[in-house]
């Protein structure tokens, strides 16, 4: 039984997290909700209790053993070195600590072992890389990846809660034929429309977001797989959706790669087009899996497959993938940083 805080606990990956930690019965021995001024003093319904929101300071960390962050990163930046100087392991969804070369940036269906060397802070991928690397791991071991080509068809629910409530009164909007409300969360309208901006450009051309995708990738699966990433907001509520082109050092024919990932953990194929059965966000929303389908042979190469691939955003792609990471230091015993495992056991 471990102490543990959720930072940021009433944004919607907090709540996500609050929810998956009672879903999969983690064994808690105490609970600490963290956020804002704004919202200190509210309170959370949590394992059939409402729990107070707490203000988060210096002090919130003295008597917790893991800390699920997902209130900013400048939040994080701040709070995340405090939190384990105090003593507990700090599993951190934003992207304070990603690509620094001292924290984990942990998959655990992909890389767990990475989670052992931690000094007090692991990082949790962006939720786009995280379902991409969960469908690709698999045929990279099998097959050999050395080139991505990946799009996606990101949910308004990566950019937070308000920006859902922006979109849902956009729509209403527009089928009403009343006013539109300004756009605040995006740059345009994004009900009913496509934005091919996530987060801000940088001097290459490519996105913030695009650029987290290929550097992620890197630090988790390969730096020597050629990456390259478009990257477009939908309206869509919740559920990230993909489509994957790679090519392979060595042939994958369609049953194999769907032979292989029926197998891989984390991993559901669903692939019979012609009986209208592929992935959806409709169909991932509050689900734990990453669902693959429409794989195909790209026969512009020697080696080459395209894959559609959807998971659930907040789940898999923020929560979820953050409540296993605490469940498998708690398995394998390195809730400890690693230097210090070793300083006890020599």
């Amino acid at each position: 039984m471990v102490r543990v805080a959720v930072m940021g606990a009433t944004g919607a990956v907090g709540r996500e997290m609050l929810l998956t930690l009672e879903q999969r019965h983690f064994p808690y021995s105490s609970i600490k909700l963290l956020a804002s001024e704004r919202s200190a003093g509210t309170t959370l319904l949590f394992d059939g209790a409402m729990r107070p929101v707490e203000l988060l300071t210096e002090k919130s960390f003295d008597d917790v053993d893991i800390v699920l962050a997902s209130a900013g990163a400048s939040v994080s930046k701040q709070f995340a070195p405090i939190a384990a100087k105090a003593g507990a392991v700090v599993i951190d969804n934003t992207s304070a600590f990603r690509m620094d070369p001292d924290v984990p940036l942990v998959v655990p269906e992909v890389n767990a072992e990475a989670a052992q060397g931690h000094n007090g802070i692991i990082a949790n991928p962006n939720c786009s890389t995280i379902q991409m690397v969960v469908a690709l791991a698999p045929l990279h071991h099998a097959a050999g990846i050395k080139r991505i080509v990946v799009s996606t068809y990101q949910a308004t629910s990566g950019a937070g809660a308000s920006a859902m409530a922006e979109m849902a009164a956009q729509s209403k909007a527009q089928l009403n034929g009343e006013p539109l409300p300004p756009a605040k969360k995006f740059r345009y309208t994004m009900a009913f429309n496509c934005l091919p901006q996530i987060d801000v450009f940088l001097d290459n051309g490519y996105t913030k977001e695009e650029m987290k995708m290929i550097n992620e990738t890197h630090k988790i699966l390969d730096p020597e797989i050629r990456v390259t990433a478009t990257t477009v907001r939908v309206p869509v509520f919740r559920g990230h959706s993909e489509s994957v082109n790679i090519e392979t050092k060595k042939k994958l024919t369609v049953a194999d790669a769907q032979a292989i990932l029926a197998k891989a953990p984390g991993c559901v194929v669903l692939d019979d087009p012609a009986n209208g059965i592929y992935p959806m966000p409709i169909y991932a929303e509050g689900r734990d899996a990453t669902y693959i389908g429409r794989i195909r042979e790209d026969d512009t190469v020697a080696n080459g497959l395209n894959l559609w691939i959807v998971s659930d955003n907040l789940r898999k792609g923020a929560a979820l993938n953050a409540v296993q990471i605490a469940e498998l230091l708690l398995e394998r015993g390195w809730l400890k940083p690693s230097a210090e495992v070793q300083t006890t056991e020599g």
